[in-house]
């Protein structure tokens, strides 16, 4: 906490003290509630509803608030204490004990203890301090979906074994071509839960789980396909049968996982990430009896997909040139770009101080790959070496400090030099910074004035020597 944070933030009309890990901005706090994913006739409402449309019967949570406890986010879910998405350079926090959540699966153990229903989505906006590129922004909306049957409302285990076999074959068959080459479980890549499941259980599980979602794909690539056909942008050697693939996978709340692949127009697309729920989650939620399938998808990852909309950062547009081209009573259509101003880019090169204590976190994960994660969840056991002290300088602070300041005027930033001095050992940075508008075209003082204001920022936040 800065001498510039308020002592309290009013969020949605409740009031929260602040501390020394409030380090949620205002520019994130201004675009929360908007709620993208139920917004009428919004390209993530279209698609969200497209999804649930293949799970009759569910129940749907699309209200559930952003502001989650450290217990829901990361604790309840069995996040190590030293997980990296806890740190402060990842994760915005409201206080120590409160955040916006990181994930959908901040709220999975309360849906399952309510017990409302055996089949639910859940859809939300997420937030997460990320690279800045088409791909990625700070809130992001992701979906995730599940169905149990209650073992305790069968007269024995093999009663509910049935059912879901009954189940299964009920469900819509389709043509598609399957590569599924795996068996259903694997005792070191892709285990059976053996104290809580039988083979017979995961297997019937697994094969319920897949078919629906192949199901659910095939409305969504046909779709896809329709909106391509009607724009007139569909290629006649691209029109190759849809294929799904089945691969192994780790996911925390699962197993045994996989991720679903779809071969759609020449390329296999990750699309999601799925498998048995983690019967401990389950125990937690004080639904021991239960046992199911559990799958995680982005939102904004299918929608780009489906409309053909090129930069993340459209979603978030209230220009009535992007808005008024969908409509959730017609068929899906293609996005129309309505314009495309000119990019200014700005290098920002600077020294790191002498007396920097502490990592230096630069060229993270996320900004070297723009694919989005399938999966609904977060990994729960640290992802990459941790350590004891707080980063001295991370690059999500970097990314933060430019959005602040240019808003959605901002496209793409990224590090494109680093040298070490041979003499003093100094350490240089560079990254270019990619200004564009989406809505029009940025002026020389327009850039050059936000770009200063970086620079100034860097300088005054971490004692850096601009080059």
């Amino acid at each position: 906490m800065t001498d510039a944070t308020p002592r309290n933030l009013t969020i949605a009309g409740t009031d929260y003290p602040t501390d020394t890990w409030t380090n949620v901005p205002q520019s994130i706090l201004s675009q929360y509630g908007r709620k993208l994913h139920i917004e009428t006739d919004h390209p993530l409402s279209i698609t969200r509803k497209l999804i649930e449309s293949r799970f009759p019967g569910f129940r749907n949570h699309n209200a559930l608030p952003g502001v989650v406890t450290v217990e829901q986010n990361f604790d309840s879910l069995g996040f190590t204490p030293d997980h990296p998405g806890r740190s402060r350079t990842d994760t915005y926090y409201i206080n120590k004990d409160t955040l916006l959540r990181t994930h959908t699966s901040a709220h999975e153990v309360d849906v399952f203890r309510q017990s409302t229903s055996d089949g639910w989505t859940l859809s939300a906006d997420v937030y997460r301090r990320d690279a800045v590129d088409r791909s990625h922004y700070p809130i992001f909306h992701q979906m995730e979906g599940a169905l149990t049957w209650d073992r305790s409302a069968f007269s024995s285990r093999q009663a509910c074994t049935d059912a879901i076999k009954d189940s299964f074959d009920k469900l819509p068959k389709h043509d598609l071509v399957v590569e599924d080459p795996n068996p259903p479980f694997h005792p070191e890549r892709n285990p059976l839960q053996e104290k809580y499941h039988s083979a017979a259980d995961a297997e019937i599980v697994a094969a319920h789980l897949k078919r629906s979602l192949e199901d659910m794909v095939v409305a969504i690539f046909t779709a896809a396909d329709k909106a391509l056909a009607v724009s007139g942008q569909a290629s006649e050697g691209e029109k190759e049968p849809l294929k799904v693939r089945w691969v192994e996978a780790f996911f925390p709340h699962t197993s045994p996982s996989w991720e679903m692949e779809v071969w759609w127009r020449g390329d296999w697309l990750e699309v999601l990430g799925c498998g048995v729920i983690d019967q401990p989650l389950l125990i937690r939620a004080n639904q021991p009896a239960r046992i199911g399938w559990a799958f995680g998808i982005g939102l904004e990852r299918i929608a780009m997909l489906l409309f053909g909309i090129p930069d993340i950062r459209l979603f978030w547009s209230k220009d009535a040139r992007f808005l008024r081209q969908f409509s959730e009573s017609e068929p899906i259509k293609r996005f129309q770009p309505f314009s495309k101003h000119p990019p200014a880019p700005r290098d920002v090169a600077f020294w790191l101080p002498k007396t920097l204590e502490g990592p230096v976190i630069a060229e993270t994960p996320a900004s070297t790959t723009s694919a989005p994660n399938a999966a609904g969840g977060q990994q729960t056991a640290p992802s990459r070496p941790d350590t004891e002290s707080e980063p001295a300088f991370h690059e999500n602070d970097l990314m933060e400090i430019v959005r602040t300041i240019a808003g959605d005027s901002v496209e793409d930033v990224r590090l494109i030099d680093e040298f070490t001095h041979p003499r003093t050992w100094r350490r240089s940075l560079c990254y270019r910074i990619e200004y564009r508008s989406l809505e029009r075209t940025l002026t020389t003082e327009e850039v050059n004035g936000m770009h200063e204001r970086v620079c100034g920022e860097m300088v005054g936040r971490f004692g850096v020597e601009i080059r």
